[in-house]
């Protein structure tokens, strides 16, 4: 009887324990994770090239104040599982949600050569799904995606509530790609373009002022590739 009761213990240790590594492995990348386990803490690590995709909602504002806190969330959530599962077919890094904003990378904490080709086929997936779902459903959603590539720094933010994050002016371009954009668009920089061009027909937007980065070189990926 008392074997029984230690392999029962044991088998609910072994429950609990497995519970926990899978919310560690929601919350951090896996290699993050398994450092944070074995060491108690993860090292800053510099990356030198990574691509940064970001994307949001055109007219976000408006929608959000024309149905309930509730439905909008229902929303974001359902919108935002589906771009979780997209990501996870190319190894992309999802980092945070902010507010309407979805960020993530690829090319960390695992190197990749083809990066930057995975996030505009990932961009091009989320605009085929929302294109599908705005066929069905009530609310018309219509988001901009924008990318850039380049260096960044990586590391677990706080000893509470554990973020994994990325810093850098890499992170900054690519949030200002988005914003720059447009509607149904994936904008791209020149430092993506060159990493990109051999595969994809892009159409170049000449040189755009970008709030606090000056004039850059912009580009979208051609309409028909979406």
């Amino acid at each position: 009887k008392k074997k029984e009761e230690k392999k029962k213990a044991e088998m609910i240790i072994l429950n609990e324990k497995k519970k926990s590594e899978e919310l560690l492995l929601n919350i951090l990348p896996k290699l993050v994770a398994d450092e944070l386990k074995n060491k108690g803490k993860a090292k800053t690590k510099k990356y030198k090239n990574v691509t940064i995709l970001f994307t949001d909602f055109v007219g976000f504002t408006l929608i959000a104040s024309s149905i309930s806190p509730v439905k909008l969330v229902e929303e974001l959530n359902e919108i935002f599982s589906s771009f979780d599962d997209i990501l996870e077919k190319f190894q992309i890094e999802k980092i945070k949600t902010i507010g309407d904003a979805y960020f993530a990378a690829c090319g960390l904490p695992e190197k990749n050569k083809d990066h930057a080709i995975r996030c505009v086929e990932a961009a091009k997936l989320m605009f085929r799904y929302l294109e599908e779902r705005n066929k069905t459903k009530e609310i018309k959603w219509k988001m901009r995606a924008g990318i850039h590539s380049g260096p960044v720094v990586a590391g677990v933010v706080s000893k509470k509530k554990y973020a994994y994050d990325l810093f850098g002016d890499t992170v900054n371009t690519a949030n200002r790609m988005e914003a720059n954009g447009e509607a149904g668009k994936i904008n791209i920089s020149e430092t993506t373009y060159q990493l990109i061009k051999s595969k994809y027909k892009c159409i170049p937007r000449g040189i755009i002022s970008a709030k606090g980065k000056g004039d850059m070189n912009m580009y979208f990926v051609e309409q028909d590739n979406l």
